[in-house]
């Protein structure tokens, strides 16, 4: 057992030695395999990803220069938000310079020899599992949740046991050694999670040139009865368009709320720049993250 787990993770890092160069290196968050992993290889094919154990540390890898750039989970179109992101990005330091949507195809993977019928249990991230759910169902199948996807895969060829398989990506698959039993065994066929790119420079854009954009940020409205609905008025009356506001709460307290928000444009557009002005007349803190090209994606599913 030991030297299987030994020789499992030896061949999977192997896969992918990274180079010394921070400028080839882009983070992420969970081991080789993970969906965020999948997200990197689409996005910077000529980029080597680089495994972080927690989100903190794939924020920490860019700011510290190991890494050029990080690739951050921040929604899913079935499980909705990641946790936790949204506490960490205004502290971070670090800037938004694009976006990435990934299709997320789920596999049942397992041993070799291991058969679809002879299954018992199934184990991945607790969103992965909720994702299948019908898939489950129908091939009575006892769900276990553990820490992430990728990890899953890793854990089941290691054990070598025909009986268990993960839930994870294909490439998961390819890395650990496993076969798929059965692919995209998702139930919506529009599982889909938008990233982040996160960088330790802002990219440098023009209003004048390239679009469309998009600027997320967050804010602090005070203490005064309307404040966000008068805040928000200036977007409504400029005629800007806001994708995505979101709460939660900042240091303990259950009377203080931060804001995160996504609006189309650029805060050199006339209408942005107006939005903006009236939203800090009624903030005690407004902090831009970055203004980035929209990606293809967005424009091609935006709703009507």
């Amino acid at each position: 057992m030991a030297a299987r787990k030994k020789t499992v993770r030896k061949k999977a890092l192997a896969k992918k030695a990274p180079p010394k160069k921070s400028s080839e290196l882009i983070a992420f968050q969970g081991v080789l395999g993970a969906y965020s992993h999948l997200a990197c290889r689409a996005r910077f094919p000529d980029m080597t990803p680089l495994p972080c154990a927690q989100f903190e540390d794939a924020f920490a890898a860019v700011q510290s220069g190991r890494a050029a750039l990080a690739m951050i989970p921040v929604d899913n179109s079935v499980a909705g938000r990641v946790a936790d992101i949204h506490h960490i990005l205004p502290k971070s330091g670090l800037y938004i310079i694009g976006e990435h949507f990934q299709r997320v195809n789920h596999h049942l993977l397992a041993v070799k020899g291991a058969t679809l019928k002879g299954l018992k249990r199934v184990e991945s991230h607790v969103h992965a599992l909720g994702q299948c759910r019908v898939f489950m169902r129908k091939n009575k199948l006892t769900p276990r949740v553990v820490a992430d996807t990728a990890g899953a895969a890793m854990d089941v060829a290691e054990r070598g046991d025909k009986t268990i398989a993960a839930i994870a990506s294909k490439l998961a698959g390819e890395i650990y050694g496993l076969k798929s039993l059965a692919s995209n065994i998702e139930d919506a066929d529009h599982n889909t999670t938008r990233f982040l790119i996160m960088s330790k420079t802002p990219l440098k854009t023009s209003a004048a040139k390239g679009g469309p954009y998009v600027t997320s940020f967050v804010f602090r409205v005070r203490s005064v009865p309307a404040a966000l609905y008068k805040a928000m008025g200036g977007f409504a009356t400029n005629g800007v368009n806001m994708t995505k506001l979101e709460s939660y709460m900042v240091g303990g307290h259950f009377s203080a709320a931060q804001f995160y928000a996504d609006v189309d444009g650029h805060p050199e557009e006339k209408g942005l720049k107006l939005a903006l002005e009236d939203l800090r007349f009624y903030s005690r803190e407004v902090k831009i993250l970055g203004t980035y090209p929209a990606h293809r994606y967005r424009l091609e599913h935006s709703a009507d």
